[in-house]
């Protein structure tokens, strides 16, 4: 048990009022004969903020793996990649990271608008062969908005790297990713053209590495839905706002909803009438 110096004596922590993890995990640990072991570890190893050696661990990667899902729970994992630091420490509770020019998908940020709970992990495979998890709440929030709140953030000098948008988050758990499968790695010298930050260059992006491409006409024809005007699509996003804000006043201490939508005298304000909307890779 963690324990603070007050006047010369140790003070034992008050005990923790919900244990971490889903009812699903604890079900399968009374399953296994592993409770023990996982009740050590969320004692020793799962706090609800990032502490200081967490902090300077996350203000020294370059990438990290994002996981969301929609609203129906259909998963998505994808990469993100930045200069060291690009994934921001705001405070010990709270992350932000910017999105940069994508594929036009945004699989992530969509599932974000739906459903905001966020999976990140980061690991460090050349340093601390050591990883982090970080699980939390995410907003989407305009480039405009994040800049008045934290006035200390650069622009980036790569135009490529230059937010459209930021994802914010709010820790709720961070915990350690063990070392002993983190396979040990070395950076090697650049080889060819840095990073095409950006680019819409389909053969600089990969191209159809994975012949995805060249058996689509085996696969038939895509058909698209039909665009709505404008008034419907605006209609139909604000249905499915509506039921992510009623699913989370059914859940108790739910956070609220901000998204692309927001009341109307503040979407303007947060978003630019729409113009800053992302192309974000996934």
């Amino acid at each position: 048990m963690s324990t603070s110096e007050e006047t010369g004596h140790r003070r034992a922590a008050p005990d923790r009022t919900a244990r971490p993890g889903s009812a699903g995990e604890h079900l399968l640990q009374q399953r296994t004969g592993t409770a023990e072991r996982a009740d050590t570890f969320y004692a020793e190893q799962v706090l609800d903020r990032l502490n200081t050696r967490m902090r300077d661990f996350v203000a020294r990667q370059e990438m990290f793996f994002l996981a969301t899902a929609d609203g129906h729970g259909e998963c998505d994992n994808t990469f993100r990649a930045g200069p060291p630091g690009f994934l921001h420490v705001l405070d010990d509770r709270t992350l932000a990271y910017p999105e940069y020019r994508g594929n036009g998908v945004q699989a992530s940020l969509g599932n974000i608008e739906e459903n905001p709970h966020v999976g990140i992990l980061m690991v460090d495979f050349l340093r601390d062969r050591i990883g982090l998890h970080v699980n939390g709440r995410a907003r989407i929030v305009g480039d405009d908005e994040m800049r008045r709140a934290h006035s200390w953030l650069a622009v980036d000098p790569v135009p490529g790297r230059r937010a459209r948008v930021w994802v914010e988050v709010a820790v709720e758990e961070a915990y350690i990713h063990c070392a002993k499968h983190i396979p040990p790695l070395q950076k090697v010298p650049p080889q060819g053209p840095d990073r095409a930050w950006g680019t819409d260059d389909v053969k600089r992006k990969g191209g159809d590495f994975f012949g995805a491409a060249a058996e689509a006409h085996e696969r038939g024809r895509f058909e698209p839905p039909p665009r709505a005007d404008t008034p419907a699509w605006r209609a139909e996003a604000e249905r499915v706002l509506e039921r992510a804000e009623r699913r989370r006043t059914e859940q108790p201490g739910g956070r609220a909803f901000s998204g692309w939508f927001r009341t109307p005298d503040r979407r303007a304000a947060s978003w630019g009438l729409r113009n800053q909307l992302p192309d974000a890779s996934t």
